[in-house]
Order: structure tokens, then sequence, then C-alpha cells
């Protein structure tokens, strides 16, 4: 138990010493100067510094103001100079060796009354040289003194006492560097630039997107050809199975499979940057759906229950207009807030502000896109809105007359049926139920199961004894748009999570998923998301790097959930990285291990491909830039190999036994090693 007293207060001796307790100052007044208008002769207050280049979970870093614009004020103190921030916040000064010591009071600003958890991080070259107990609102303040001298950067990091990020209002007030005698360098900040490089549009051809897809022979067969390159494009395709016509002008494939069975098509895209080819593989089958993960939109993260048909129809539009459809996007999903009631008869009907669902459905084919659609097993949605229970089989025929390709089925108020438990056969019952509805239909319909993990879902789900119930199943609660939420822990199923919770929740689950059947660590939270309450994404630019980057090396479901009709650069860039996106649709469809992880949150993940490469995500998930290195030994490769690095589009060497590299504080480098089979 820690004891709060008037004041607590920690001083590192050497810079880059881990400071861990702290000593009481009973009595003792905070140093008159850090409460003073102007800096004492030889300082400067960090507040003159460029505070532009900071980075936190909510507004922007203020000079000697909070994040709401009021004046600094700690346990009734009010400073005149200082920074006010909020978790999660990273601001770097590179001190160019001129300092001796920072000194700041810190603590929850008064405004919250009593709210918001933050804990305060001093790092020194890369090394903690000082940390505050988990303050909250109406706690005393601390005194931070860190030793400077000879140190480069300092970096002033903000936590949120692992709880989320709501009321966080933290400040550093008072915040004072001291300067070496006689320097002639400034401190100044720096940056915090994506480890990214955005491309311009490539006029040459080029195709994207899966290189299998299945279908079930006398079914609705659509699938359009991804390509990019300068307009006009044409598309051809060899050895078309029976029953699958090309459009030349769009690359839309329709039609239905005549017999079952695998067909090597050779396709042609041509325009005026020349021509590109590729084999797609199309198989014929019973269950042949999703060979590779799903990749589209749905409505949930952006716009909750206010979705419209109007905001379907424009993502719709989106799709195609911003070029992702020409990455291989295919899939346009209505989650909750469509349902209306159920007729005389118990079919289920479409609310008002969705008046024509099968017309809803014919727009999205125009544009060569698939439709789906979201209910549950229960009496209920989460919404709460109408559910499928006991009218399963009306349900998937009314789907199916609307011609929709996709449902994702929310367990929400399944677990209010009568005799529901916890066991195993509980979980798969209505998966079973519905299962075998979407079966007698006579349409291709991808089955999303949102079952939250529970019961650890990625075993029941593909147990040999009742069958491979889902395309894809959730392994986890709902993401949000932060990198930690309160109370995560590993192997935890909570109702939501955040970003490092879920993927290092994903651990273990790969021998699970493969080929028709996958993981999903739920939507994309980059972009302008909110569930209705729209705003840019909270995560940093890294972190949605690094957000990208682990869905593909998991092998999972690509949807986006921003507003299509607001992409910036940043987002359509993270979005549309080929060589991202094929290690995703990788037809070998091995999700990654993790094969290194050490006490300092930095891991290592690898998957193999199908051209004889690995994949491999170097992950940090601490609080500075640090070093990575990926082993030869640890992915089970040997000898001298080329190195590519996914982000920045380029072959960085060959190197022999290992690769290291910096990685950003919760970023990723995603690299592909070896060299192509051809």
């Amino acid at each position: 138990m820690t004891t709060r007293c008037s004041l607590l207060s920690v001083t590192t001796l050497a810079t880059g010493l881990v400071a861990s307790l702290f000593v009481p100052l009973r009595g003792q007044s905070i140093p008159p100067e850090l409460g003073a208008a102007d800096a004492p002769a030889g300082s400067i207050w960090v507040d003159s510094l460029d505070l532009s280049k900071a980075q936190q979970g909510f507004g922007k870093t203020q000079a000697g103001l909070t994040v709401d614009n009021n004046k600094l004020k700690l346990n009734g103190v009010a400073y005149p100079h200082g920074i006010g921030t909020h978790a999660v916040g990273r601001l770097i000064i590179d001190l160019h060796g001129a300092a001796t010591k920072f000194q700041s009071v810190v603590g929850v600003d008064d405004d919250r009354k009593g709210l918001g958890t933050v804990q305060f991080f001093v790092i020194v070259d890369g090394k903690v040289a000082a940390k505050t107990d988990i303050l909250h609102g109406g706690d005393k303040p601390q005194l931070l003194t860190i030793d400077l001298t000879g140190a480069h950067r300092l970096l002033l990091y903000t936590g949120d006492g692992d709880d989320g990020y709501v009321n966080d209002h933290a400040d550093w007030a008072g915040a004072l560097i001291t300067l070496a005698s006689g320097s002639t360098e400034k401190p100044e900040t720096v940056a915090i630039v994506p480890r990214l490089k955005i491309l311009p549009p490539d006029p040459q051809t080029a195709i994207h997107g899966a290189r299998i897809i299945g279908s079930t022979p006398g079914r609705d067969f659509l699938f359009s050809i991804s390509a990019t390159g300068t307009a006009p494009l044409s598309f051809a395709a060899e050895n078309l199975p029976d029953g699958l016509t090309l459009d030349p002008k769009t690359g839309i494939i329709t039609g239905s499979l005549k017999q079952a069975g695998s067909t090597e098509v050779k396709l042609t895209v041509s325009g005026p940057g020349g021509e590109a080819h590729r084999v797609l593989t199309i198989v014929g089958g019973d269950r042949k759906l999703a060979l590779t993960p799903q990749m589209g939109w749905n409505s949930w993260n952006v716009w909750g229950n206010t979705v419209t048909e109007k905001k379907v129809k424009d993502a719709a539009d989106e799709m195609i207009a911003a070029g992702l459809q020409s990455h291989g996007y295919q899939y346009i999903n209505i989650d909750q807030g469509w349902q209306g009631k159920r007729d005389a008869q118990g079919n289920i009907t479409s609310n008002a502000d969705f008046p024509d669902m099968k017309g809803l459905s014919d727009y999205i084919h125009g544009k060569g896109l698939r439709a789906g659609l979201y209910s549950s097993p229960g009496p209920q949605t989460c919404g709460p809105y109408e559910g499928s229970y006991q009218h399963e089989d009306q349900d998937a025929q009314t789907y199916a007359g609307w011609c929709f390709d996709y449902l994702k089925y929310d367990w929400c108020s399944y677990g209010n049926v009568p005799h529901a438990n916890d066991s195993v056969a509980t979980m798969q019952k209505p998966y079973q139920v519905m299962r075998a509805s979407l079966d007698k239909t006579n349409r291709d319909i991808f089955f999303s199961l949102c079952q939250y993990g529970m019961g650890d879902t990625w075993k029941w789900v593909s147990d040999p004894s009742v069958g491979v119930l889902g395309n894809s199943w959730r392994t986890h609660g709902d993401i949000m748009d932060d990198w930690h939420e309160p109370g995560a822990k590993e192997g935890v199923v909570l109702c939501n999570g955040g970003l490092w919770d879920i993927i290092n929740n994903e651990i273990g689950h790969a021998a699970y998923a493969g080929p028709g059947h996958w993981n999903d660590p739920d939507m994309l939270q980059v972009g302008i998301v909110g569930f209705g309450d729209t705003h840019p994404s909270r995560l940093t630019p890294d972190e949605q790097i690094t957000h990208i980057s682990m869905w593909c090396m998991l092998a999972a479901p690509l949807l986006i959930g921003c507003d299509m009709t607001r992409l910036d650069e940043f987002t359509t860039a993270i979005l549309s990285n080929d060589e991202a996106l094929d290690i995703d649709q990788d037809p070998l469809g091995h999700e990654a291990d993790l094969i290194y992880r050490d006490n300092h949150d930095r891991e290592v993940w690898a998957r193999p491909l199908a051209d004889g490469t690995w994949a491999v995500a170097l992950l940090n998930g601490g609080m500075d830039d640090t070093k990575i290195t990926a082993d030869w030994s640890d992915i089970g490769i040997k000898g001298r190999q080329n190195v590519r690095d996914v982000w920045l589009h380029k072959d960085v060497g060959n190197y022999d036994g290992e690769y290291s590299t910096i990685v950003p504080s919760h970023g990723t480098v995603l690299l592909k090693i070896g060299t192509p089979k051809s």
C-alpha cells in the first residue's frame, strides 16, 4: 500500500537510473522556481518549446493550460508555466547534451474534480529515469527531479493508469529544464513521424487482392478483379470455368459454376501503363467460401446505431472512388441498426432507414461488391433490435431472397435464453442452428460468428465432431480505438479491448485458423471512427500501422470501420499497401505465431508465405523507440537472406543470421524475409 503524503519526490543521481521508490518530503514546499512567472537564469520552460510535435490521446498539448484551456492547477496551487496534456501522451525533446536537470510537479489537474487516473514517466536516452505512482484526480501531486547531465533525448510520457483515457487531464506543471553552463545549443522538441513511405499512384498496371476464390456450384458467383494503373483498364480471363463470364470493361466476373473442381484462370489487365498478369484459382465445391480472409467495410465502428441506407451506399461509392476495391476490398456490410419488426407471418422487415433491402444489395452488387448484414441468435440484438431466435430458417431465407452475401451473427441476448449456460454445447448450439438454416438456402452466405472468444471460440467452432460452423469467428470483445483497455489481461475476454490487449490475446490461436475459417480479432479502428459520435481514431499513426501490420500477420479479416467519405492520405495509404495486404491474403493461410517476447514488451511474430518467404513483424509495445532483432534461428531459416521493409517499400539488404532495426513506440516494422520462388 502506498502512503500518500503532501508531496512526493524522486531524484535520479545519474542519467538512466530507474527510480522505483518515492521519498516523502514532509513539510517541504514546492521549489519556488517552478511556480514563478519567469524562468531562472540558465533555464527554460518546457512550454516555451514547440508543443505541436507532441502526441496524446485527446485534444492537443497546451502551453500553460490544461487540455480544456483552463489554467494549470494541482491541489489548489496554480502554475503559470507547464504543459497540459492528456493520456496517453508523448513529448520528445532533443537535449543536444546541453541540459543538466529537469523538474516538474505532476498530477491530474484539479479541473477533473477527482476524476481521471494518470501515471507519469520520464525516459532519458531510452531508459526509465523516473515514474510516479498511478495518480488519481484529487491525489497529492508528485515532484520529479531528474539529472540530465550528458543526456541527449528526453521523453515525457503520460500513461493512462491502465484503466482507459477518459478524464485523464495530465499536468507537467512548472516543467523546467536547466541548461549546462555556457551551452550554445538549446533543447528542441522532436516530431513523431510515422515510419511510413506514402507512394504516389503507380501508373503501371498491376493486379491485387485474393489469388484464390471459392463458390458452391449452382449458386450466384461474384468476384471483382482488383487492379490499379492508369485508366482506362480492360480485363481478360483465359480458362474461365463453365458458367462464369467476365465483363471486360469492369473486371467483374459473374454467373454460377456448373461443377465442382479447381480451375486456374489466367487474368490479364491492360491499360496505358502496360499489361499485368496473374493466375486466379477458382474452386467449386461445398463450403469453399473464405479461402482467404474477408476484406471490406462494416458500418459499426463509425456509425453504430445511426447507420442508414444512404451511409451504406456512400461507403460503396467511396470504396470504388477511393480505389480501395482496386486493392482487394470486396464487402460492404451493414451492422446493427437495419432491422424493423416482424410481419404477421413472422418475417423480418427493415426499418424506415432501410426502405428497400433488395434494392440496396442490388446497388452494392452493381459495383462489383458483395453485401452483408447483421443479426443475433437471441431474441434481440445488442441494440436492441429484432434478433433471429426461433426464426432462423425464415431469416436465412429472407437474407437469401434479398441477395445478401454475408451474415454477422452476434451473441448478444442469447445468454438470456432459457436453459442457456456456459457449456461448450450451449455456445455451439445457436451457431449450429443458423449454419443449418443458411445451408438450406440457394445462396452462398459468408457466416461470421461474433461470440467474443467465450469458451475459447477458436477451439469449439472448429470441433471435428460438429464441423466448422463459421467462416470467421471473433476471438475477443469489441476493439476500441486505444492501446490498452481497463483491466485487460492476457487470455481474459472483456466487453472491449485496446489494440495491444487484442494482439496479445491472439497468441496460440494459429493452429485453429486456415483457408475457409479465420480467427477474427475484430474490425479496423483507423480513420474517422466513433460509433456514431465520430472523431479521428485515437490510435497514434504508428499504432495504426501496427494495427494493419498485425491484422495482416494474423491472417485476420480486414473490415474497414471508418467514414469512407472522409478518407485522408494517411488512412488510404495504410489501407492500400499491397505488400501488406498480400501477406493477409496469402493463399497458404498460415496465421503468424509469436516467436520472441521479452520483459520490455518487444515482440517478434512470423508466418510462412506461399512463395517460400517469411513475413516477420517486429512489434514494440514499449513507451520509447527501441531496437528489436529478428533472429533467423527463432524463425527457422538459415544463411544469408534478403530483407524487405514493407512499409518503406524497399529492400534493406542481405543479412546473415539476424536483422535489427529501431522500432517506434507502439509501432511495427513489417518485413518480408527471403527470396520468392518463381
